[in-house]
Protein backbone atom coordinates (compact mmCIF):
# COMPACT_ATOMS: atom_id res chain seq x y z
CA UNK A 1 0.00 0.00 0.00
CA UNK A 2 1.30 3.40 -0.57
CA UNK A 3 1.57 5.81 2.01
CA UNK A 4 -0.24 9.33 2.02
CA UNK A 5 0.92 12.11 2.69
CA UNK A 6 -0.63 14.54 5.82
CA UNK A 7 -3.64 16.09 4.28
CA UNK A 8 -3.67 19.82 4.17
CA UNK A 9 -7.40 20.13 4.63
CA UNK A 10 -10.07 18.04 6.51
CA UNK A 11 -12.24 16.15 3.96
CA UNK A 12 -16.00 16.39 4.16
CA UNK A 13 -16.09 12.57 4.97
CA UNK A 14 -14.18 13.03 8.07
CA UNK A 15 -16.74 13.29 10.80
CA UNK A 16 -16.55 10.88 13.43
CA UNK A 17 -13.07 9.45 15.96
CA UNK A 18 -13.62 6.11 13.48
CA UNK A 19 -13.86 8.01 10.02
CA UNK A 20 -10.50 9.22 11.57
CA UNK A 21 -9.15 5.78 12.48
CA UNK A 22 -9.89 4.52 8.86
CA UNK A 23 -8.14 7.24 7.58
CA UNK A 24 -4.98 7.35 9.91
CA UNK A 25 -3.63 3.86 8.47
CA UNK A 26 -3.46 5.15 5.04
CA UNK A 27 -0.80 7.77 6.29
CA UNK A 28 1.51 5.14 8.25
CA UNK A 29 3.92 2.19 7.27
CA UNK A 30 2.10 -0.64 8.25
CA UNK A 31 4.35 -1.22 11.33
CA UNK A 32 3.63 1.81 12.85
CA UNK A 33 0.08 1.19 12.35
CA UNK A 34 0.67 -1.94 14.57
CA UNK A 35 2.05 -0.30 17.10
CA UNK A 36 -0.12 1.95 17.07
CA UNK A 37 -3.34 0.04 17.55
CA UNK A 38 -1.70 -3.48 19.65
CA UNK A 39 -2.65 -4.27 22.72
CA UNK A 40 -1.13 -6.48 25.27
CA UNK A 41 -1.58 -10.66 24.56
CA UNK A 42 -5.19 -11.26 23.52
CA UNK A 43 -5.59 -7.53 22.83
CA UNK A 44 -9.01 -8.78 25.85
CA UNK A 45 -8.63 -4.98 27.52
CA UNK A 46 -8.48 -3.34 24.13
CA UNK A 47 -11.60 -4.65 23.48
CA UNK A 48 -13.31 -4.61 26.29
CA UNK A 49 -12.29 -0.95 26.98
CA UNK A 50 -14.23 0.11 23.86
CA UNK A 51 -17.13 -2.25 24.38
CA UNK A 52 -17.56 -1.17 28.13
CA UNK A 53 -19.26 2.00 26.98
CA UNK A 54 -21.51 0.77 24.54
CA UNK A 55 -22.90 -1.64 27.03
CA UNK A 56 -24.03 1.10 29.41
CA UNK A 57 -27.03 3.28 28.48
CA UNK A 58 -28.23 6.52 29.00
CA UNK A 59 -31.71 7.55 30.87
CA UNK A 60 -32.52 11.53 29.35
CA UNK A 61 -34.18 13.42 31.52
CA UNK A 62 -36.82 16.12 29.71
CA UNK A 63 -37.47 19.92 30.33
CA UNK A 64 -35.17 20.46 32.76
CA UNK A 65 -33.91 24.13 32.17
CA UNK A 66 -30.59 23.96 30.29
CA UNK A 67 -29.81 28.08 30.67
CA UNK A 68 -26.08 28.72 31.09
CA UNK A 69 -25.55 25.13 30.44
CA UNK A 70 -21.45 24.86 29.84
CA UNK A 71 -18.78 22.14 30.02
CA UNK A 72 -15.97 24.01 32.40
CA UNK A 73 -14.42 21.97 34.89
CA UNK A 74 -11.93 22.54 37.96
CA UNK A 75 -9.15 20.39 38.68
CA UNK A 76 -6.32 21.59 41.46
CA UNK A 77 -7.39 25.32 41.63
CA UNK A 78 -7.35 25.33 37.47
CA UNK A 79 -10.60 25.70 35.74
CA UNK A 80 -10.54 23.89 31.85
CA UNK A 81 -13.00 24.59 29.29
CA UNK A 82 -13.75 21.23 28.72
CA UNK A 83 -13.03 17.85 30.25
CA UNK A 84 -11.13 16.18 27.24
CA UNK A 85 -7.61 16.22 28.19
CA UNK A 86 -4.75 14.57 25.52
CA UNK A 87 -3.00 11.49 27.08
CA UNK A 88 0.87 11.06 26.89
CA UNK A 89 1.94 9.71 23.82
CA UNK A 90 5.48 9.44 23.38
CA UNK A 91 7.08 9.14 19.74
CA UNK A 92 4.91 10.88 18.44
CA UNK A 93 7.51 11.76 15.16
CA UNK A 94 6.73 8.37 14.53
CA UNK A 95 3.08 9.33 13.29
CA UNK A 96 3.69 13.45 11.61
CA UNK A 97 7.33 15.10 10.82
CA UNK A 98 5.52 17.95 14.01
CA UNK A 99 5.53 15.48 15.96
CA UNK A 100 4.14 17.24 19.75
CA UNK A 101 4.56 20.58 18.18
CA UNK A 102 1.75 19.54 15.72
CA UNK A 103 -0.50 17.93 18.96
CA UNK A 104 0.44 21.26 21.26
CA UNK A 105 -0.99 23.91 18.71
CA UNK A 106 -4.43 21.95 18.11
CA UNK A 107 -4.15 22.07 22.21
CA UNK A 108 -3.78 25.33 22.31
CA UNK A 109 -6.56 26.07 20.00
CA UNK A 110 -8.89 24.14 21.58
CA UNK A 111 -8.06 24.23 24.67
CA UNK A 112 -7.42 21.31 25.86
CA UNK A 113 -5.56 20.55 28.43
CA UNK A 114 -2.00 18.16 26.78
CA UNK A 115 -0.11 15.88 28.89
CA UNK A 116 3.64 15.85 27.33
CA UNK A 117 5.20 12.53 27.51
CA UNK A 118 8.68 11.98 28.88
CA UNK A 119 9.48 10.09 25.72
CA UNK A 120 8.68 13.12 23.69
CA UNK A 121 10.34 13.88 20.52
CA UNK A 122 9.63 17.63 21.07
CA UNK A 123 11.32 19.05 24.01
CA UNK A 124 9.67 20.51 26.79
CA UNK A 125 10.42 24.28 26.30
CA UNK A 126 9.28 23.81 22.62
CA UNK A 127 5.38 24.35 24.63
CA UNK A 128 4.19 27.74 24.93
CA UNK A 129 5.46 29.05 28.62
CA UNK A 130 2.12 31.06 29.05
CA UNK A 131 -0.26 28.01 27.95
CA UNK A 132 -1.91 27.02 31.39
CA UNK A 133 -3.40 23.66 29.87
CA UNK A 134 -0.09 21.77 30.12
CA UNK A 135 1.34 18.81 32.34
CA UNK A 136 3.90 16.69 32.35
CA UNK A 137 4.40 12.90 32.48
CA UNK A 138 7.58 11.04 33.99
CA UNK A 139 8.18 7.85 33.89
CA UNK A 140 10.89 7.13 36.82
CA UNK A 141 14.20 7.01 35.53
CA UNK A 142 15.66 4.49 37.82
CA UNK A 143 16.46 6.79 40.76
CA UNK A 144 15.28 9.85 42.26
CA UNK A 145 18.15 12.13 41.22
CA UNK A 146 17.20 11.88 36.99
CA UNK A 147 13.56 11.65 37.87
CA UNK A 148 14.14 15.00 39.93
CA UNK A 149 15.73 16.57 36.85
CA UNK A 150 13.18 15.79 34.65
CA UNK A 151 10.51 17.27 37.59
CA UNK A 152 12.71 20.96 37.72
CA UNK A 153 12.34 21.18 33.90
CA UNK A 154 8.61 20.96 34.45
CA UNK A 155 8.40 23.31 37.14
CA UNK A 156 11.27 26.07 35.18
CA UNK A 157 8.81 26.00 31.85
CA UNK A 158 5.58 26.46 33.94
CA UNK A 159 3.98 22.90 33.13
CA UNK A 160 1.02 22.49 35.98
CA UNK A 161 1.16 19.11 37.02
CA UNK A 162 3.20 16.04 37.60
CA UNK A 163 1.79 12.68 36.37
CA UNK A 164 3.71 9.77 36.86
CA UNK A 165 2.93 6.66 35.42
CA UNK A 166 2.82 3.71 37.52
CA UNK A 167 1.32 1.02 35.50
CA UNK A 168 4.65 0.00 33.31
CA UNK A 169 7.87 -0.73 35.24
CA UNK A 170 7.93 -3.27 31.82
CA UNK A 171 6.32 -3.23 28.56
CA UNK A 172 3.34 -4.97 27.69
CA UNK A 173 3.44 -8.14 25.10
CA UNK A 174 2.42 -7.19 22.34
CA UNK A 175 2.34 -9.88 19.55
CA UNK A 176 0.13 -7.23 17.27
CA UNK A 177 3.31 -5.80 17.61
CA UNK A 178 5.72 -8.41 17.65
CA UNK A 179 4.39 -9.98 14.18
CA UNK A 180 4.70 -6.95 12.45
CA UNK A 181 8.33 -6.27 13.59
CA UNK A 182 7.89 -2.66 14.88
CA UNK A 183 11.02 -0.88 16.74
CA UNK A 184 11.74 2.50 17.39
CA UNK A 185 14.06 4.01 14.13
CA UNK A 186 17.64 4.29 15.39
CA UNK A 187 17.95 7.95 14.90
CA UNK A 188 14.75 8.90 16.45
CA UNK A 189 15.55 11.81 19.61
CA UNK A 190 14.03 12.12 22.26
CA UNK A 191 15.86 15.24 24.40
CA UNK A 192 15.32 14.32 27.57
CA UNK A 193 15.23 10.79 28.77
CA UNK A 194 16.65 7.44 26.84
CA UNK A 195 13.75 5.07 25.57
CA UNK A 196 15.64 1.64 27.41
CA UNK A 197 16.30 1.89 31.25
CA UNK A 198 18.95 -1.12 32.24
CA UNK A 199 19.74 -2.90 35.23
CA UNK A 200 23.95 -2.67 35.44
CA UNK A 201 26.22 -5.19 37.66
CA UNK A 202 24.16 -8.61 37.87
CA UNK A 203 25.36 -10.82 39.27
CA UNK A 204 24.92 -14.52 37.65
CA UNK A 205 22.50 -15.67 40.58
CA UNK A 206 20.00 -12.58 39.71
CA UNK A 207 17.33 -12.68 37.76
CA UNK A 208 17.18 -9.93 35.19
CA UNK A 209 13.66 -8.95 35.86
CA UNK A 210 13.38 -9.34 38.99
CA UNK A 211 16.59 -7.80 40.26
CA UNK A 212 17.21 -6.45 37.37
CA UNK A 213 15.26 -4.18 35.75
CA UNK A 214 11.90 -4.27 38.65
CA UNK A 215 14.38 -2.85 40.85
CA UNK A 216 14.80 0.37 38.35
CA UNK A 217 10.60 1.36 38.91
CA UNK A 218 9.66 3.43 41.58
CA UNK A 219 8.27 2.11 44.70
CA UNK A 220 5.57 3.66 47.11
CA UNK A 221 8.68 5.78 49.40
CA UNK A 222 9.77 6.58 46.02
CA UNK A 223 6.49 8.66 45.79
CA UNK A 224 6.05 10.02 49.08
CA UNK A 225 9.91 11.72 48.43
CA UNK A 226 9.06 13.01 45.30
CA UNK A 227 5.96 14.76 46.19
CA UNK A 228 7.45 16.23 49.49
CA UNK A 229 10.12 18.18 46.54
CA UNK A 230 7.89 20.16 44.05
CA UNK A 231 5.11 22.28 44.70
CA UNK A 232 2.94 20.86 41.47
CA UNK A 233 -0.02 18.43 41.99
CA UNK A 234 1.41 15.10 41.40
CA UNK A 235 -0.97 12.65 39.79
CA UNK A 236 -0.79 8.70 39.58
CA UNK A 237 -1.86 7.28 35.88
CA UNK A 238 -2.55 3.39 36.07
CA UNK A 239 -4.49 3.09 39.69
CA UNK A 240 -7.12 0.46 39.00
CA UNK A 241 -7.02 -1.29 42.67
CA UNK A 242 -9.20 0.86 45.59
CA UNK A 243 -6.08 -0.10 47.69
CA UNK A 244 -3.85 1.64 46.03
CA UNK A 245 -5.65 4.75 45.45
CA UNK A 246 -6.28 4.38 49.16
CA UNK A 247 -2.59 4.33 49.67
CA UNK A 248 -1.96 6.93 46.78
CA UNK A 249 -4.49 9.49 49.30
CA UNK A 250 -1.98 8.37 52.47
CA UNK A 251 0.84 9.64 50.18
CA UNK A 252 0.04 12.65 49.55
CA UNK A 253 -0.89 11.80 46.03
CA UNK A 254 -3.64 14.71 44.40
CA UNK A 255 -5.23 13.17 41.85
CA UNK A 256 -5.15 9.37 39.80
CA UNK A 257 -5.10 8.66 36.13
CA UNK A 258 -7.33 5.53 36.77
CA UNK A 259 -6.29 3.60 33.45
CA UNK A 260 -5.20 0.10 32.08
CA UNK A 261 -2.69 2.08 29.74
CA UNK A 262 -4.83 1.57 26.65
CA UNK A 263 -4.62 -2.36 27.03
CA UNK A 264 -1.17 -1.89 25.94
CA UNK A 265 0.40 -3.48 29.17
CA UNK A 266 -0.88 -6.41 31.56
CA UNK A 267 -4.14 -7.83 29.51
CA UNK A 268 -7.31 -9.04 31.40
CA UNK A 269 -7.71 -6.45 33.86
CA UNK A 270 -10.89 -4.94 34.86
CA UNK A 271 -11.92 -2.07 32.29
CA UNK A 272 -11.30 1.28 33.01
CA UNK A 273 -14.78 2.23 34.13
CA UNK A 274 -15.24 -0.68 36.30
CA UNK A 275 -11.99 0.68 38.49
CA UNK A 276 -13.26 3.91 38.11
CA UNK A 277 -16.49 3.06 39.84
CA UNK A 278 -14.62 1.11 42.55
CA UNK A 279 -12.23 3.81 43.45
CA UNK A 280 -14.87 6.69 43.20
CA UNK A 281 -16.35 4.71 46.15
CA UNK A 282 -13.37 4.82 48.48
CA UNK A 283 -11.63 8.60 47.78
CA UNK A 284 -13.12 11.84 49.10
CA UNK A 285 -15.80 12.60 47.20
CA UNK A 286 -14.21 16.17 45.88
CA UNK A 287 -10.91 14.07 45.22
CA UNK A 288 -9.83 14.41 41.71
CA UNK A 289 -10.26 11.24 39.38
CA UNK A 290 -9.47 10.94 35.80
CA UNK A 291 -10.40 8.04 33.30
CA UNK A 292 -7.99 6.94 30.19
CA UNK A 293 -9.26 4.12 28.03
CA UNK A 294 -11.89 3.67 25.29
CA UNK A 295 -12.87 7.11 24.74
CA UNK A 296 -14.84 7.61 21.36
CA UNK A 297 -17.98 9.31 21.32
CA UNK A 298 -19.26 12.15 23.29
CA UNK A 299 -21.20 9.48 25.21
CA UNK A 300 -18.66 7.71 26.57
CA UNK A 301 -17.19 11.27 28.08
CA UNK A 302 -21.00 11.67 29.83
CA UNK A 303 -20.98 7.86 31.00
CA UNK A 304 -17.45 8.53 32.29
CA UNK A 305 -18.37 11.87 34.44
CA UNK A 306 -21.49 9.72 35.28
CA UNK A 307 -19.56 7.08 37.02
CA UNK A 308 -17.41 9.63 39.03
CA UNK A 309 -14.56 11.34 36.29
CA UNK A 310 -13.63 14.66 36.58
CA UNK A 311 -12.41 14.84 33.30
CA UNK A 312 -10.97 11.72 30.31
CA UNK A 313 -8.08 11.27 28.54
CA UNK A 314 -7.92 10.26 24.86
CA UNK A 315 -5.02 8.72 22.95
CA UNK A 316 -5.13 6.95 20.17
CA UNK A 317 -8.08 9.11 18.74
CA UNK A 318 -6.05 12.24 18.73
CA UNK A 319 -3.11 10.33 17.19
CA UNK A 320 -5.46 9.68 14.05
CA UNK A 321 -5.68 13.04 13.63
CA UNK A 322 -2.26 13.86 13.97
CA UNK A 323 -1.21 11.15 11.56
CA UNK A 324 -4.18 12.16 8.96
CA UNK A 325 -3.53 16.41 9.00
CA UNK A 326 -1.32 17.41 11.83
CA UNK A 327 -2.17 20.05 13.93
CA UNK A 328 -5.46 20.65 12.03
CA UNK A 329 -6.48 16.88 12.56
CA UNK A 330 -5.81 16.78 15.84
CA UNK A 331 -7.60 19.67 16.89
CA UNK A 332 -10.62 18.51 14.64
CA UNK A 333 -10.96 15.34 16.43
CA UNK A 334 -11.19 17.20 19.69
CA UNK A 335 -13.87 19.87 18.48
CA UNK A 336 -15.49 16.61 16.87
CA UNK A 337 -15.45 15.27 20.59
CA UNK A 338 -16.57 18.17 22.59
CA UNK A 339 -19.17 19.12 20.16
CA UNK A 340 -20.52 15.29 20.50
CA UNK A 341 -20.08 15.87 24.42
CA UNK A 342 -22.04 19.17 24.53
CA UNK A 343 -24.86 17.87 22.49
CA UNK A 344 -24.72 14.64 24.50
CA UNK A 345 -25.20 17.06 27.82
CA UNK A 346 -28.42 18.90 26.49
CA UNK A 347 -30.24 15.99 25.37
CA UNK A 348 -30.02 13.81 28.72
CA UNK A 349 -31.23 17.21 30.01
CA UNK A 350 -27.58 18.06 32.16
CA UNK A 351 -26.16 21.48 31.83
CA UNK A 352 -23.23 21.43 33.32
CA UNK A 353 -20.40 18.56 34.65
CA UNK A 354 -21.90 19.02 38.09
CA UNK A 355 -25.75 17.55 37.00
CA UNK A 356 -23.68 14.50 35.26
CA UNK A 357 -24.80 11.34 37.87
CA UNK A 358 -25.59 7.93 37.58
CA UNK A 359 -29.22 9.17 37.81
CA UNK A 360 -28.80 9.65 34.52
CA UNK A 361 -27.69 6.03 33.59
CA UNK A 362 -30.01 3.15 33.07
CA UNK A 363 -29.55 0.37 35.90
CA UNK A 364 -29.08 -3.46 34.25
CA UNK A 365 -32.76 -3.75 35.30
CA UNK A 366 -34.67 -0.84 33.87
Amino acid sequence: MTIQPPLTKIPPHLLTLLDYEKQAQNHLPASYWAYLQSGAMNEVNLKRNLQQFADISILPRVLNDLTHGNTRCKIFGQHYPHPIFLAPIGHQALFHPDAEQATALAAEVMQSNIILSTFTNTPLRALKKENPFKWFQLYWQGNREKSLQLIRLAEEHDYKAIVITVDAPHKGIRDTERHAQFDLPANMHHPHTKTHLVAENLQPHQHPLFDGLMQLAPKWADIAWLIQQTKLPVVLKGIQHPADAKISIEQGVQGIIVSNHGGRVLDTTPTTLSSLQKIRQVVPHNYPLLLDGGIRRGTDVFKAIAYGANAVLIGRPYIYGLATAGALGVAHVIRTLKEEFEITMALAGTATLEDICLDYIASENY
